[in-house]
């Protein structure tokens, strides 16, 4: 333990495996137990619970009752040794939940930037990129991936193995259970309601990506037509952009199915 300007309240709780960087505070009554490293910043509440393996990185703020590597919410989990691992700069709020992997990938990762909002649930073997928002109780099952700049709205839940692409939002109270295509905004039940302009404003794209997406939504959801056919389309005549290839490319590789303007709308790509 490097013991530079750490802060450990007296009634806090840390194991001998855990590793603190400098600066790191750690709140009263927090337990931290079993191989724990934390990097450098971060700041952590009263109530917490942290459980190795598990690694923090840099500048995390999390707050009350916050617990971090707990066991799998898994029938088949046996007591393999699987971990959490979280970047540098979330902030992470009260209540949060955050379990570690199962054997079958071992690790539930984090990346940099994300806001989890106050009662969210990460499950087990969740894959969360970076500068995502999960507002109040919006839930993950086990083994979905949330792409850059992604924002689940309040109380929003996702099953498990569904994709959430970059840029893409899931509106409140709404359940999903096929994956959500980048730049799509999602709403109710599966049910694809238009694009993130706003959000891919905030993210600096340029106008005539934003335009692409446009004619593209109106390809793939206005048009009445299959999956492959609008994908071909879409290729022919707005390929030649970046953001074209990512949704194109995304959809292909779906196979749980795509959210779509209606239930039961379009089954794997």
């Amino acid at each position: 333990m490097n013991s530079e300007a750490i802060y450990i309240h007296p009634t806090a709780i840390v194991s001998g495996a855990v590793h603190l960087e400098q600066e790191v505070r750690i709140g009263p009554y927090t337990i931290i137990e079993g191989p724990v490293a934390i990097g450098q910043g971060t700041v952590i509440g009263p109530h917490c619970h942290i459980l190795g393996p598990c690694v923090i990185g840099r500048k995390n703020l999390i707050g009350s009752n916050v617990v971090i590597g707990g066991r799998p919410q898994d029938q088949k989990y046996r007591g393999e040794d699987t971990r959490v691992e979280i970047g540098d700069e979330n902030v992470i709020r009260e209540n949060v939940t955050i379990h570690r992997g199962t054997g079958r990938s071992g690790v539930t990762r984090i990346g940099h930037r994300n806001f989890l909002m106050v009662g969210c649930h990460i499950a087990h073997d969740c894959i969360v990129g970076n500068d995502c928002t999960l507002a109040n109780n919006a839930l993950l099952g086990g083994h979905c991936t949330v792409e850059d700049l992604a924002y689940i709205s309040g109380n929003a839940a996702v099953h498990q193995y569904c994709r959430l692409g970059r840029l893409s939002l899931l509106s409140g109270c709404s359940a999903v259970s096929k994956d959500v295509p980048p730049f799509i905004i999602q709403q109710g039940h599966n049910t694809v309601r238009g694009i993130n302009v706003v959000g891919m404003r905030r993210a600096g794209l340029r106008p005539e990506q934003i335009d692409a997406i446009r004619r593209l939504y109106h390809i793939m959801y206005l048009q009445s037509l299959s999956v492959p056919n609008a994908l071909a389309r879409i290729e022919a005549e707005l390929g030649h952009l970046d953001v074209v290839r990512e949704f194109v490319r995304f959809v292909r590789g779906s196979k749980r199915g795509i959210c779509g303007t209606r239930a039961g709308w379009a089954d794997a790509a």
